[in-house]
């Protein structure tokens, strides 16, 4: 099968085309490179010379599509313009085909030619000094030089100036992707962020709400609707004040996107009081031991406040025990409400995402995190119990 031949750039056809026509009108001029009757002419003769200068010009053509080959023939040509009487424009356009072998070939050949070309000079001085003695024989070196050596210099050069550019290119768009990466990334955390503190700081409050309201609705009796409303009004109110809190967050232009208080371990007396006021029955048994970095302490918050919220919606009746212990290197917190048992369906709606919540907020802190049914000899039954290890970066490994 034939090989398909390469496709000229059009800007080389443009080269060749122009050095093949100024070749043309100083052959119709009669100047040449030297007079005819000079020793080394073999062919005595006006017309032998367009042969190499139509070769060098077809050289020129491929001198982008294929240099290796283009050089080759260059090569043949320039030797078959030095027995004739010479052409000046086969001179300049080999000149330009060694550049480009250079600056468009392989690697391989990047790094060679210019090797060989400077070698060849070398040894054409010391060739024609050694044939002739005379100083002006080294004339021949710097002329070879001139045609080959000084443009595969060039090439090299441009080419290395180019691969430069082209890498300090590719580095500042891999520069950019990880920026945009880092950005969405970081985008996407914090809108993770703020819908867990919009989870957290809201789902308690409405979800008391609901309860309440159903109850109101559903007993026709004065005195538990008045009582009902009391609690809805309450977690409004609350709920409220937590909302604009959060929106006055993201408002504000000073780069804190943390809470102006943020909630601590002290406040769980009065998280535990607000579920027995939402009917939950809730032993608190709290022994941080001693003070705690202030992502622990929010997180831990966060954990009991989901666990309660979720045990007044989907426990059955009974006790909801929360533990918070303190190892040598964590804090544990373990919540436990009945499970199972329950007539109906869950008090109020849910979605999951509380447990999605949990279980990111502890693994922001590098801690572990279970939830699910599991037998309880010591409670009594099966117990749905939010197990959480979190960190505090203190004590040893022992």
């Amino acid at each position: 099968m034939a090989l398909p031949l390469p496709r000229p750039h059009p800007l080389d056809a443009y080269i060749a085309a122009g050095g093949l026509l100024g070749g043309f009108l100083l052959w119709a001029a009669g100047l040449s490179t030297r007079p005819a009757g000079e020793p080394i002419v073999l062919w005595d003769g006006r017309r032998p010379v367009l042969v190499p200068l139509a070769v060098m010009a077809l050289c020129e053509l491929l001198r982008r599509a294929a240099p290796r080959t283009a050089l080759l023939a260059g090569v043949a040509a320039l030797t078959a313009d030095t027995v004739t009487q010479g052409s000046l424009a086969t001179l300049v356009m080999f000149t330009d085909v060694v550049y480009a072998a250079v600056l468009y070939g392989t690697a391989a050949s990047a790094r060679r030619i210019p090797w060989v070309s400077g070698l060849f000079t070398v040894v054409a001085s010391l060739a024609s000094f050694a044939a002739w003695r005379t100083p002006e024989a080294l004339l021949i070196g710097v002329a070879v030089g001139i045609v080959a050596f000084a443009p595969a210099s060039t090439g090299l050069i441009v080419r290395n100036h180019r691969d430069a550019a082209e890498a300090a290119r590719l580095r500042a768009e891999q520069t950019a992707l990880r920026a945009e990466t880092d950005r969405a990334q970081a985008v996407a955390a914090e809108r993770a962020r703020m819908a867990r503190e919009l989870h957290d700081m809201v789902a308690n409050h409405l979800s008391a709400i609901a309860i309440h309201s159903t109850a109101a609705l559903s007993l026709d009796d004065p005195a538990t609707t008045r009582q009902a409303l009391t609690v809805i009004r309450e977690n409004s109110v609350e709920g409220l004040a937590e909302m604009r809190r959060l929106i006055g967050i993201l408002r504000d232009d000073s780069g804190d996107l943390e809470p102006a208080v943020a909630p601590a371990l002290d406040g769980l007396g009065a998280l535990v009081e607000g579920a027995r006021a939402n009917g939950l029955d809730v032993a608190l048994d709290a022994s941080p031991g001693g003070a705690l970095s202030a992502p622990v302490e929010l997180a831990a918050y966060r954990l009991v406040q989901e666990s309660l919220t979720n045990a007044l919606k989907h426990a059955a009746p009974g006790r909801v025990t929360v533990v918070l212990a303190r190892r040598a290197d964590a804090l544990e917190v373990r919540v436990s409400s009945p499970y199972g048992g329950r007539d109906g369906g869950p008090r109020a709606p849910g979605s999951g995402a509380g447990l999605i919540g949990m279980r990111e907020r502890v693994a922001l802190l590098g801690g572990t995190f279970e939830a699910g049914p599991v037998d309880s000899p010591e409670d009594g039954g099966k117990v749905w119990r939010v197990y959480a290890t979190l960190p505090t970066g203190e004590g040893g490994t022992g």
